[in-house]
C-alpha cells in the first residue's frame, strides 16, 4: 500500500479539479452538437477520462464521478447533492460546462483515505 505525504496532496483541491474534468468534456465533446445515440458513449468516456486524470495525480482519495448530459430545450435541470463526511479532508465540484445543443453537469467527490 502506498504511503501518502501529509499536507497540500492530502487537500482537496476544487479549482485543480475543475479544469481537469472541463478538459475531458471538450476531450470527449468538444464542439459536437447534441445526438441522443451518443449520450451513453459521452457519458461513459467522461466519467473514465476523468477518473483516470484524478487517479493519475497520486492524491490519497477515492472518487466518485457522475455526468449528466441535457440536450438544450428550454427545460430546466435541478440537481442537489448533500454529504455527510470530513470536511478537513474530502471535498466535493460540480462543474457545467455547455455548447450550443446541450448542458453537461459533472459531480466529483474525493474522499480523503
Amino acid at each position: 500500500m502506498e504511503e501518502y505525504n501529509s499536507g497540500d496532496e492530502a487537500l482537496f483541491n476544487a479549482d485543480d479539479v475543475s479544469i481537469s474534468v472541463k478538459e475531458c468534456i471538450d476531450g470527449v465533446i468538444g464542439g459536437t452538437d447534441y445526438n441522443q445515440s451518443k449520450v451513453n458513449q459521452w457519458t461513459a468516456g467522461i466519467v473514465e477520462n476523468s477518473l483516470t486524470h484524478l487517479v493519475k495525480q497520486g492524491r490519497p482519495f477515492k472518487y466518485i464521478v457522475n455526468c449528466t448530459i441535457q440536450q438544450k430545450s428550454g427545460a430546466g435541470l435541478h440537481t442537489a447533492n448533500s454529504c455527510y463526511w470530513d470536511t478537513a479532508t474530502d471535498g466535493s465540484c460540480t462543474v457545467r460546462w455547455e455548447n450550443r445543443t446541450m448542458y453537461c453537469v459533472v459531480g466529483v467527490f474525493a474522499v480523503g483515505l
